[in-house]
């Protein structure tokens, strides 16, 4: 027995009939020509292709934004290993004092105790309190002023250098200690 086609099989049954088959024949021979141009888009595909595109638009600028957030936090990070790099090796080592050096630190008051050439020093600006997480360190200035360059909140006291000045007509006076800050 030999197989027949579906068509010949529907012909058989009675469910077609030769129009139909014809009129389905020059259909399918119009979409193989098409197909083997390239141009077999149906009509509902262009709407589906713009979807798709949009969907892609989408989808693209979502990622650069997501990659523009991770690049600044990876600078942030970076600024931050660069700043514990400068405190620890540029830090001063404290030398236990009995003079207070009072300072602010997120409005609340704040004391270090130190020699006396280095409240010499913090006064004239030569030295710098800078906060290492929850610790202070001395750094000298030119040290805070690179570490304020890329964060400002790192350094809590950078006093305005001033060398000793030949004329300073307060220069025999002395300051009170109650005045001291």
């Amino acid at each position: 027995m030999a197989t027949k086609s579906l068509q010949e099989q529907l012909l058989g049954i009675g469910l077609v009939d030769k129009k139909k088959v014809k009129k389905l024949k020059a259909e399918s021979l119009q979409l193989k020509q098409k197909i083997k141009k390239g141009k077999a888009l149906a009509t509902g595909d262009d709407g589906r292709q713009e979807e798709l595109k949009r969907q892609r638009e989408e989808k693209a600028e979502k990622d650069r934004a997501l990659n523009m957030e991770r690049q600044k936090l990876a600078e942030q990070k970076a600024i931050q290993g660069q700043i514990r790099q400068m405190i620890e090796q540029n830090r001063i080592r404290k030398q236990d004092g009995d003079i207070a050096y009072h300072f602010t630190d997120n409005k609340k008051v704040k004391q270090l105790y130190i020699s006396q050439s280095m409240h010499d020093d913090l006064s004239r600006g030569r030295l710098a309190i800078v906060k290492l997480e929850q610790q202070y360190e001395l750094v000298p200035e030119p040290v805070a002023v690179k570490i304020t360059e890329r964060d400002p909140s790192y350094v809590l006291v950078c006093n305005n250098r001033v060398e000793s000045v030949d004329d300073d007509p307060y220069a025999d006076f002395q300051i009170p200690d109650d005045l001291m800050w």
